[in-house]
């Protein structure tokens, strides 16, 4: 009920046939205004005409209504009407009426704006942000956030009402923790000592287990000290799940059954189970770990077909450990895409990826043109056309070198080739259909990017490994498995989670002599695993992602109330901002501030 505790009537999407001839108070904001004789009221639930009276006995009432700004805020109460026929308007919902106003006051009057309100002016997004609370006036965002709210009402009920979870509130002053992106530093009264804000409630939930709660579950705020993205904000939200006597495909069911039963009914439904793939077959058919399955260009395997040929580049590239020629094909290529297309698309492979890459053109008349040819004799090319499925007008991309490489190399291409041929008019990527896909089976390791010869962790320090892969954590921990999981919708990575260590040993081996990092600092956890810790696992799904996703939103910051900035910053309240050194004494802590200014100058 919309109109309980308040004292209007209705609200100004409600009114219909049905409500001709009852005296009703609305409340809202002015949306337009014509020559005095009417005005659209809008709130959040829609759009109600009101008609202005004429005649002398209401004059006050037509002054005070057609002299109000457009976006000030008018209580009018009056009699519901049906529109004059041929004037109603089958476009809003409340089309079949009007309000004829007998009263009306002008609760607070609208200053000029700095844009117009309207949905279809574009605004820039800085100006956005910093007039949120005007932009917040929007459809579309008040669409967003009251889908979001009842998504996470779902959720809840799943969660806690029908499965037992416990909603628990977690810490977010704490400490540092191993590995990880960077996380933001709070000072305490303690001189030289800081909190650390979660960039998850990882050990938490963790020890939350060890506790006994059996099965956990938190909206979670979560911080990273990191630049902003289209997909990341330093402060996010997730949905953060841990369950004791779990494996990998009951976690990955539990996920499947809160997503169908929390979906909107206005998105379609969504099927279950979901379909699933290997971390190695996600990188050789799409060269990525989320693949977006929408449409097809899978990365083609034609090393068996060229190494029987004396081609220089392709053999030296097959000497390689885990050498590869792979290709990906684009139907109709020529007829979308200019000469300009095709020499960007090999000059990114090359400029992010250091890999040359080859086209080769079906021509009309089922020839190909490119510098391969003149290496491959007819039945050779015949049979390159067979393997690669090609058809007149299509182009392929082919790529030689160390697999990995040559995997993600052909996997950006293979989506800036789908944004071009979009932008040519072609639809590969429908965004309102939603393909989910859980990506399995991740290395537990991958060398440093800094320090190859070093291992970082490919998910989280406390990843348990693959139970057929126990026994090489000791003798070679780059081969090892994971028990991690991903949850990639349309392209994108709207999860991931893990079946955790509850071993002690297993889990202080890990840290001190693969990742080489200080255990210490995690004494409490490793403490408590010795303490009849649980088998456990979990997952969090990241909710900004999965909303933007849903409502197809061009950024996360479109389904949060109040976004940070593509640097990080609150351009509304202006944040971060200085402090005097006297607020700093009490943390014994002094700024650098020639810095400081130099920087201020920059921005």
């Amino acid at each position: 009920d919309f109109n309980s505790f308040v004292t209007r009537t209705n609200t100004c999407g409600e009114l219909r046939s049905a409500h001709v001839g009852q005296e009703v108070t609305l409340y809202g904001w002015i949306q337009y205004q014509r020559k005095g004789l009417f005005l659209v009221l809008r709130d959040f639930q829609g759009l109600t005409q009101i008609i202005i009276p004429q005649d002398e006995a209401h004059s006050h009432v037509k002054k005070l209504l057609s002299d109000a700004p457009v976006e000030s805020v008018v209580r009018v109460t009056g009699i519901v009407i049906p529109r004059p026929p041929g004037q109603e308007n089958p476009k809003m919902p409340t089309g079949d009426i009007e309000v004829k106003v007998e009263t009306a006051e002008i609760l607070n009057s609208c200053k000029k704006l700095p844009f117009e309100m309207k949905d279809f002016i574009k605004k820039s997004e800085a100006l956005r942000m910093q007039y949120r609370y005007l932009d917040l006036r929007s459809f579309q965002l008040q669409h967003n956030l009251r889908l979001r709210s009842q998504m996470v009402m779902r959720m809840r009920e799943y969660l806690c009402n029908l499965h037992g979870f416990v909603d628990v509130e977690t810490p977010t002053l704490f400490k540092r923790t191993p590995g990880g992106a960077k996380e933001f530093l709070v000072p305490s009264r303690e001189a030289g000592k800081f909190y650390s804000l979660p960039q998850s409630p990882q050990q938490f939930k963790q020890l939350l287990m060890v506790g006994g709660l059996d099965r956990y579950f938190q909206v979670a705020r979560c911080y990273r000290d990191e630049g902003s993205r289209p997909d990341r904000q330093p402060e996010f939200t997730q949905i953060d799940i841990e369950m004791s006597f779990v494996d990998q495909a009951g976690l990955q069911r539990l996920i499947e059954g809160l997503l169908q039963y929390s979906w909107p009914e206005e998105r379609g439904c969504i099927t279950t189970p979901f379909p699933s793939m290997t971390y190695e077959e996600a990188l050789a058919d799409y060269g990525t770990d989320k693949p977006d399955t929408r449409f097809g260009m899978k990365i083609v395997d034609i090393s068996d077909f060229l190494q029987r040929s004396d081609i220089r580049f392709v053999q030296d590239a097959l000497s390689y450990p885990r050498g590869a020629v792979k290709a990906i094909r684009i139907p109709q290529g020529m007829r979308y895409l200019k000469n300009k297309d095709l020499e960007s698309l090999k000059e990114s492979a090359k400029s992010q990826f250091n890999q040359e890459i080859m086209q080769v053109i079906c021509r009309p008349d089922g020839s190909l043109k490119s510098l391969l040819t003149k290496f491959l004799g007819e039945k050779q090319q015949s049979e390159l056309i067979q393997a690669l499925n090609m058809q007149v007008d299509d182009v392929v991309l082919l790529a030689a070198g160390e697999h990995k490489q040559v995997c993600t190399a052909l996997g950006a291409l293979r989506l800036a080739t789908a944004d071009l041929l979009e932008a040519a008019g072609l639809v590969l990527r429908d965004p309102t259909t939603f393909h989910f896909l859980w990506v399995v089976d991740f290395p537990l390791f991958l060398p440093k990017e800094e320090n190859p010869s070093e291992l970082e962790s490919a998910h989280h320090p406390f990843t348990a490994p693959h139970p057929s892969d126990t026994s090489l954590l000791y003798s070679d921990p780059t081969k090892v498995r994971s028990q991690h999981y991903d949850l990639v919708l349309n392209g994108c990575e709207v999860g991931g989670g893990s079946i955790r260590i509850h071993s002690a040993e297993q889990q202080r081996f890990v840290l001190e002599e693969v990742l080489k990092e200080d255990s210490e600092v995690l004494s409490h956890l490793l403490e408590a695993l010795e303490f009849g810790a649980p088998p456990h696992g979990g997952i969090a799904l990241g909710l900004d992602r999965l909303i933007s996703l849903i409502v197809d939103a061009p950024s996360i910051r479109d389904v949060i109330a109040f976004p940070k900035s593509f640097r990080g910053r609150d351009l509304m309240g202006n944040a971060p901002s200085y402090v005097t050194p006297e607020e700093l004494e009490p943390y014994c802590i002094q700024v650098s501030w020639p810095l400081a200014e130099k920087e201020a100058k920059q921005n």
